[in-house]
């Protein structure tokens, strides 16, 4: 499942949803938004292609390591200090290739996925350049 999304998630059940019978153990990644500073933040997508690249990325892992599967959704809209904002689930038979494909997985979402961010903060907002 790959999907970009303006509701909140729930990732236990993504990892409940991701099993199958060769599943030895999951590895999932939740990113929320940290107090550093901000009060909220504007997530803005591209989304046609931010969904093309989640799909890209997650075939890549799937290539790259020896897993199972790779779920992944991605918040966009307005969120506060404390929501979630990114989740990913990967299945494997074995621990150590989900450990290492799921951080490929964010590594590159920040990287590539057409998603970017605005920073609220008492004293105004700003785009943030570079990673989102």
């Amino acid at each position: 499942m790959i999907r970009i999304s303006r509701e909140d998630f729930d990732l236990c059940r993504m990892i409940r949803e991701a099993g199958t019978g060769g599943t030895g153990g999951f590895v999932s990644f939740l990113g929320t938004v940290r107090d550093d500073g901000i009060e909220s933040m504007d997530l803005e997508v591209y989304e046609e292609v931010a969904e093309k690249e989640l799909k890209e990325i997650r075939n890549e892992a799937l290539r790259r390591f020896d897993i199972i599967s790779v779920d992944i959704v991605h918040r966009v809209g307005h969120l506060k200090v404390g929501d979630q904002i990114v989740g990913i689930v990967v299945g494997a038979s074995h621990r150590k290739a989900a450990f290492e494909a799921c951080e490929y997985i964010i590594d590159r979402i920040k990287e590539s996925v057409p998603i970017w961010k605005q920073e609220h903060t008492p004293s105004g907002s700003r785009w943030v350049p570079g990673e989102h």
